[in-house]
């Protein structure tokens, strides 16, 4: 069985993992923090694209 870990910082998650949208696709966070800088990552690099 493969640990499920967080899409920002790999920590191992558990049962209180978030659930964030981010491109179209699901991704699993461990908090909150996480969930804001997948969020403010992915709006910079769909910036620079558009740029």
């Amino acid at each position: 069985m493969s640990k499920r870990t967080c899409a920002a910082c790999d920590y191992e998650l558990d049962d209180t993992a978030i659930q964030v949208r981010i491109g179209g696709q699901t991704v699993e966070v461990c908090c909150d923090e996480c969930a804001a800088k997948l969020k403010e990552a992915y709006a910079s690099a769909q910036a620079s694209h558009q740029a």
